[in-house]
């Protein structure tokens, strides 16, 4: 199962898919550079418009690049999933990454055409739901990851799920240079999970006004708040005041997946997300550069680990 997930990877990585920001010009640069590339379904405002855009990947992608996952919001306000869900098995998506509710209907969906299913977790109750749903991996979405994220310590966090599972387990938090990923391994991890790095790429749907408050962001300007989405998410503090939202006048929204999709005034497109790793963005990129650096940082981490560490053996 992991070897499966793992194919064609130059780096044990999962770009996440990110709200408003993932489209396919990132996937195929990430898949290409060899990592996983990843977007929301309902990036693209119909099903029609993720059909295309699921042709479009699978037309560039060729036998020796990484594959790619797609996010379904598995969420009662969802109107699209059945839609979606139809959509990613006829294209047969090699990894489909389940968010928000941890059905087995979608799980035996996925498995029909051999494919396999990632799902979002915050609590170890959430992740034994998702086991017993039949998923194949758990991403520990651990304190200080963009978006939707938990709270917990990735040492506490995978830990506990290692201890009810083998299944492969992603690290989620913080995760931007090459020795966070190694890190995320030497903590339990399979593989690590990001996401805020690649908001500043090239090929990302970010602004030009997002990428710049990311480059002049760190750790301290991210806040962990449910009054954007009615869940809790991490988001630059600075797009907050600048959208004019007060959180301390502001009441709790109610979570409404079909809102977000079919407003005209998305909460996430004018307050954005980033993790507390944003630190490590110092300028706009293009994929294939962003991958290089990080195996850079990934072999230099570790050569300096099994130096320290050769000490102690």
């Amino acid at each position: 199962m992991l070897d499966e997930i793992k194919q064609n990877l130059t780096l044990p990585v999962i770009v996440a898919p990110m709200f408003l920001v993932s489209q396919p010009a990132l996937v195929i640069e990430c898949c290409k550079a060899g990592i996983v590339g990843s977007f929301p379904a309902l990036n693209q405002r119909t099903s029609a418009g993720y059909r295309e855009w699921l042709e479009q990947i699978q037309a560039e992608l060729g036998e020796g690049d990484a594959p790619f996952a797609v996010n379904l919001i598995v969420h009662k306000t969802n109107p699209r999933l059945a839609a979606d869900l139809e959509l990613t098995v006829e294209h047969k998506v090699p990894i489909v990454i389940t968010s928000l509710g941890a059905a087995t209907e979608v799980v035996d969906a996925v498995h029909s055409y051999g494919g396999l299913v990632l799902h979002d977790v915050i609590t170890t109750n959430h992740a034994q739901k998702a086991l017993a749903a039949g998923v194949d991996g758990l991403i520990a979405v651990c304190a200080g990851a963009g978006g939707h994220a938990g709270s917990y310590n990735p040492f506490a966090f995978i830990s506990e799920l290692r201890a009810i599972t083998d299944k492969p387990i992603l690290a989620s938090g913080c995760i931007s240079n090459g020795a966070s990923i190694l890190a995320a391994q030497a903590a339990g991890a399979d593989l690590a999970y990001m996401g805020t790095r690649f908001i500043a790429a090239q090929e990302s749907m970010a602004s030009d006004a997002y990428r710049s408050m990311m480059i002049n962001s760190e750790a301290k300007d991210i806040i962990y708040t449910p009054k954007v989405s009615g869940v809790n998410a991490n988001f630059m503090m600075p797009s907050i005041e600048a959208a004019g939202l007060d959180l301390d006048s502001t009441p709790t929204p109610t979570m409404n997946a079909e809102k977000e999709l079919n407003s005209e005034a998305k909460a996430w497109k004018d307050v954005w997300s980033a993790g507390q790793g944003v630190g490590a963005i110092s300028a706009v990129e293009p994929v294939a550069d962003i991958v290089q650096n990080l195996k850079r940082e990934y072999r230099a981490a570790l050569d300096a680990l099994n130096t320290s560490a050769s000490a102690y053996l």
